[in-house]
């Protein structure tokens, strides 16, 4: 009997083991990292077949320095293979989450948000550049197995309340640090009305409250997701296994939140701090960017105009395509919306959507570190829809109740 962490890694909690890498990959930054690195250890790449290479973060490239290196590293994944995508088609984790990553699968990326691709019933996680370098020349890596914390999940979400207002929430209940090199295991009745978009957002904050791993079991609603790309896998079934710790959350009592600038784990009800005026609104990334979050956006924004600058980002472009064959685009665009090219856009603070000093952003990422997203701006974080009911409003504003 053990977690799910323990069955995937095939040993128990706070053992080191040695294992074979199913998915690595990296993104442009990364990358340009792991490249450099690889190449002083002069040796040949063990598995280019589970190698994947992904342009989001700086893409298109934002200087001529950006584009050399993207240039350098973009000819050694063709030279060698690699899977590769380029400019324009999406987040890495959202890519790999394209019918890439299977359940009980070892997934490394070269960022901390790999956490995402637990929502697959896969332990995925981030490392280094240097540990992905050695990756690389192995095929291999070295873990300790995590201990667990349970998170049971009852109920359904109600009223405005969306799975970005529960992750928040649990961080806030957590910390910053309380999951330190721990996995979050969500289960229960309640894990199963999610979504995939909503597994994935959840699982995405898991490394805010400091956790290893994020992970989901793998179950129908998981098995028809992938059966669309065409996989057939099997569905985990939980046993009984040792925990850290556990906690149980009713999705009913979820209500919209916000993380206040500078914490992710300083989470307010919106009403709290409603009014607070706001300069942008940024809706996309690996936490916020699916088709999911797009169509509700525009749904509330459907017939309105809103009245700050707000800028969306598709998290890859079959989300961008799915978004203009059914309208979902064009009703964004009728209410002055700004769509960007498929990426993590302003989320780390480098180019479209860059916020001044002394400007406020409401963002659906997954950080509001000071500084972030530019020089002297402050970042709340919140959901889709108090997104929406805050651009219509120009002032941060609750959902709940907006016609």
């Amino acid at each position: 009997m053990a977690t799910l962490s323990e069955r995937i890694l095939d040993a128990p909690a706070g053992t080191c083991v040695d294992r074979k890498v199913d998915r690595a990959f990296v993104h442009d930054g990364t990358g340009v990292l792991t490249l450099g690195t690889f190449r002083e250890i002069g040796r040949d790449l063990a598995y280019p077949d589970r190698i994947s290479v992904l342009f989001d973060h700086l893409a298109p490239a934002n200087t001529s320095v950006t584009a050399d290196l993207q240039a350098d590293l973009r000819r050694f994944a063709r030279e060698h293979g690699l899977s590769f995508s380029d400019v324009g088609e999406g987040i890495c984790h959202q890519l790999m989450g394209e019918g890439h990553v299977l359940p009980g699968e070892l997934v490394i990326g070269a960022d901390s948000h790999t956490c995402t691709l637990g929502a697959f019933g896969a332990f995925a996680t981030g490392v280094g550049a240097t540990d992905m370098a050695a990756i690389w020349a192995t095929g291999e890596t070295w873990l300790r197995v995590p201990e667990t914390i349970r998170v049971e999940l009852v109920g359904r979400l109600g009223g405005m309340a969306e799975p970005k207002d529960l992750a928040l929430s649990y961080v806030g209940r957590l910390g910053m640090d309380g999951a330190t090199y721990r996995a979050l295991e969500f289960v229960g009745e309640g894990a199963q009305t999610l979504s995939i978009a909503g597994r994935m957002t959840c699982a995405n904050l898991a490394i805010e409250a400091g956790a290893k791993a994020g992970l989901f079991y793998a179950d129908e609603v998981t098995r028809r997701y992938l059966a669309g790309f065409g996989h057939n896998v099997s569905v985990q079934h939980p046993e009984e296994g040792e925990y850290a710790r556990e906690m149980t959350i009713d999705l009913g009592g979820i209500e919209p939140v916000v993380a206040l600038p500078g914490r992710v784990d300083t989470v307010r009800p919106v009403t709290e701090v409603e009014g607070t005026p706001v300069d942008q609104v940024f809706v996309g990334t690996c936490t916020n960017g699916r088709f999911e979050d797009l169509e509700r956006l525009a749904a509330l924004l459907q017939g309105k105009r809103v009245r700050v600058r707000t800028i969306v980002v598709p998290a890859s472009r079959r989300t961008l395509l799915e978004a203009v064959r059914t309208g979902v685009a064009e009703r964004l665009l009728e209410a002055g919306v700004t769509i960007g090219p498929p990426g993590c856009g302003p989320c780390l603070g480098t180019h479209l959507g860059v916020i001044g000093e002394g400007e406020v952003c409401l963002s659906t990422a997954n950080r509001n570190f000071t500084n972030r997203m530019g020089v002297g701006g402050e970042v709340f974080l919140g959901s889709v829809a108090t997104a929406a009911a805050t651009a219509l409003a120009g002032a941060l504003t609750s959902p709940e109740g907006v016609p």
